[in-house]
């Protein structure tokens, strides 16, 4: 699926990133322990969580997950913004619960990443 698909999906807002929009992501994972994202193995997934802070782009970043998606309208802060634009990541927010926006993933055809 194309994360601008993704994006549309949850009734995103891309903070940025905007230049990868046409790229392609085949899973999602859904999580607020970033401990959980390290332990994963594949990295061709969207991160949805409800963690809006720096340390959840920093896990995003080393565990390379190339897409970030905020949600229960969680909004980044200008570091966050900062740090995922020098990572090459894509944020979204979404204004649905982390339920609802894997939910409407999953419906739309992402696969879990297990």
């Amino acid at each position: 699926m194309r994360i601008a698909d993704i994006s549309r999906a949850v009734g995103g807002r891309v903070v940025c990133g905007e230049d990868r929009l046409s790229e392609e992501v085949g899973y999602a994972f859904a999580s607020d322990l970033m401990s959980d994202v390290l332990t994963l193995k594949n990295d061709d997934f969207v991160l949805l969580t409800g963690l809006a802070n720096i340390q959840a782009v920093r896990t995003a970043e080393m565990a390379d997950v190339g897409c970030l998606l905020l949600c229960r309208g969680k909004r980044s802060s200008r570091e966050m913004e900062q740090l995922a634009r020098e990572s090459g990541m894509v944020m979204i927010e979404s204004p649905y619960s982390l339920f609802k926006c894997a939910g409407l993933l999953y419906e739309a055809g992402l696969k879990p990443v297990f």
